[in-house]
């Protein structure tokens, strides 16, 4: 039977490359010659510190920028709140969302069981698998889900006949 899978995953070298990009320009920046500020990836966090808010709100700023010109969708990223120490210094971290939870999930299978189509909904840990007995009704659920605005960004893999 037909069936593909519903994900909402980040490509995790696409992420490495906007922070790379952000760090270069961290470098040239004429605000920031002097301070103490840097941006760090680490796994599914990008650490930001610097001397104080405003410049740590300023490292959030140019992250998300370059995050949205590398095409990730800022559905998938989660500013925390700065942390600021006594002495002024600021941290903050941004998370990057992987996979669907599964109240997301639950959305996704009942916005497709609500279309009416022959098609049936699995939630497969973080992924949604979806199937019919017709590939055309499958397209009309991809084309349907398009549409629809859910709280994350999702993808469509694994198209098979």
């Amino acid at each position: 039977m037909p069936s593909f899978d519903i994900v909402s995953q980040v490509n995790s070298m696409e992420i490495e490359n906007a922070v790379n990009i952000a760090n270069k320009e961290l470098v040239n920046r004429f605000d920031f010659k002097g301070s103490k500020a840097e941006i760090v990836l680490d796994k599914n966090e990008i650490k930001l510190s610097a001397d104080n808010a405003f410049k740590v709100k300023t490292l959030a700023e140019i992250m998300m920028g370059k995050l949205a010109k590398r095409n990730i969708s800022l559905k998938s990223v989660e500013q925390k709140e700065p942390d600021i120490s006594p002495l002024g210094h600021a941290r903050q971290i941004i998370k990057i969302k992987q996979g669907i939870e599964t109240a997301v999930a639950k959305q996704v299978t009942q916005f497709i069981r609500d279309q009416k189509l022959k098609v049936t909904t699995q939630i497969q840990g973080e992924e949604v698998r979806v199937t019919g007995k017709n590939r055309d009704d499958l397209q009309e659920v991809i084309a349907a889900v398009r549409t629809h605005d859910f709280p994350v960004a999702l993808q469509f893999q694994n198209f098979r006949d």
